[in-house]
Parts: structure tokens; sequence; C-alpha cells
């Protein structure tokens, strides 16, 4: 195997932090992961990572050669992709990270309308309501929800996404419509768990007076699309992101409460790992996103 598979291998090895999960990666057994590690070190002439049986750690030397390996595979990245770009079409595969609602009832629409634009773009979509580590998961980009607190990455602006109050017809003809804020202590709350201030709205009316009121309930669930399903099911009320219940709300499967209040908006992201941008394929598809995330339902500047 040539020298730059194996400085392939060793990086993703570190970033990963397990040699089982760079195997599984790339499709091979353990035990090959760690010959390449090996012949590498023998190329070297030095030991690059120190194993036992609960961690890897990098050597001084490893933490040398880990800095320098990214820079030079970067590099060749950077020029095949350039050269690749200056003959052909643009090309190449495109590893992207989502919320399983939004990559479900939007994002993958876009994505189809950007490999129509770009036959040659090959994309990799991973679904997931956790927060992934860019670097450690190899994804290029990760459309994000939410404050940022991740730094180091590069941040593109996509909006804010309007979140509203919703509930079923039939939960609001069972248990009555809240007229003002302090009704809703009375109803049900559908909650997305683990967010903070779950326990509580503020809504703010069109006067700018804000009111803060105790939300509870008997369900949540930590996947918005089992929010969805169970506002149709007439479990309760409680927000949501617009574009997670747009054409719900045009069927008029479920209908806006207390609609002269509002919720703050969520701020929307993509993130990248600052090298990733200098890819020609992924500044491609961070503009695509900024131009159609904001025709998405509810978006807002």
């Amino acid at each position: 195997m040539g020298e730059l598979e194996l400085m392939r291998t060793f990086v993703r090895v570190v970033e990963r932090g397990s040699l089982s999960a760079v195997a599984r990666e790339a499709e091979l057994g353990q035990a090959t992961v760690s010959r390449h590690l090996k012949d590498l070190e023998t190329v070297v002439g030095a030991a690059l990572l120190q194993r036992t049986t609960r961690r890897l750690a990098l050597t001084e030397a490893g933490a040398q050669y880990y800095e320098r390996a990214k820079i030079v595979l970067g590099l060749i990245e950077q020029t095949h992709e350039e050269i690749r770009t200056s003959h052909a079409r643009p090309g190449g595969v495109i590893r992207l990270s989502c919320t399983s609602a939004f990559g479900v009832l939007h994002l993958c629409r876009i994505l189809f309308a950007f490999q129509d634009k770009y036959p040659r773009m090959r994309i990799d979509l991973g679904l997931t309501d956790e927060r992934i580590d860019l670097v450690k998961d190899g994804a290029d980009l990760v459309v994000r929800m939410g404050t940022l607190n991740d730094s180091g990455l590069v941040a593109r602006r996509l909006g804010q996404a309007r979140r509203v109050l919703v509930a079923s017809p039939d939960y609001l003809a069972r248990h009555g419509e809240p007229r003002r804020p302090r009704d809703l202590v009375k109803h049900n709350g559908i909650r997305f768990a683990g967010l903070a201030g779950g326990g509580e709205l503020r809504l703010t009316n069109g006067a700018g007076k804000t009111e803060t009121v105790p939300f509870g309930g008997d369900f949540q669930a930590d996947l918005g699309l089992a929010l969805r399903e169970a506002f149709l099911a007439g479990r309760g009320l409680g927000p949501a992101h617009y574009w997670l219940v747009a054409d719900l709300l045009e069927a008029g499967r479920l209908k806006i409460v207390l609609p002269e209040y509002r919720l703050e908006p969520v701020p929307f992201h993509v993130l990248a790992v600052p090298g990733r941008t200098k890819l020609a394929r992924v500044r491609l598809l961070i503009d695509f996103l900024a131009n159609e995330v904001a025709a998405v339902p509810g978006m807002i500047g």
C-alpha cells in the first residue's frame, strides 16, 4: 500500500480515536488497519501512536506527523479537485449531516435539485438529531439549528426558523382553545426532549409584551417527526418549527394556537471544517443551500 493511503488511515484513526471505527468506515478488518499503522511507523522510522487496551495516544512524533499529514492530504485533495473542475463539470462526494425531520421534509428535495444541476456530485447524507463532531464523523458539512458553540468551524447563516404553537382541531374541540398565554397551563404540552428551558414558554404579542408561562405534559420526544405525529394524533399542543408542520396547517390537519403571539425564532446555519471550504464542491453546496433554504416555509432572514 502507498504511503499516502497509510497516511490517510493514520489521520482517520487519530480523528476517530478507534481502530475498529476506522475499520468499519473503510470496510476493512481491524487487523488490516493495525497493520497499516505499523507499516507507516516503519516508513517514518518512529512510533506514532501509543496503544493500550483502553485508548490510543499520539506520541510526540505522532502529533507532529498528524499535523503535517492533514496539510498534505488537504493539499492533494484540493489539487485534484481544482484539476477536475478546470477540465470537467464539478463532481465528487460531499458528506452532509442534518436533523432527521428537516432532512426528510425539506433537505432531500434541495439535494436532489443540487444533483440535477451538478450530475457528477455524490451525496452521503447522515440524518440524526444528535450533535455530531464533523472531524470525528468525517462530515464535510452539517446543517444545524440553534445557538452555535463550535469554535473553529466555519459558519454560514441560512436564516431563522419561525416557530408556532399548534394543535389538532380534534384536540382543541375536546379541550378548548386557549385565548391568552396563561390558558396554556390547563393544557397537555408536547415537548422536544432535552431542550434547555423546555419547561416554560415565552410568548410575545404584537405590542412587544412578553409573557412567560409554565409548560409541561405527558409526552416528549427527541425526534421532530415524532412530535409531528403527536400533534396529529391530538395528544396535546406545543411549539413547532413552521417548516415541520406547514403542510399540515395548509391542509387543516393542524391549527395555530394563539396566532397573535410569537415565539423566539431559531437560527439556522451550515457549518464546515475550515479546510473543507477550500474544495469547490463544498463551496458550491454551501451557496446552493443558502439560496434554497431561504425558500423553505417559515424561514425568515
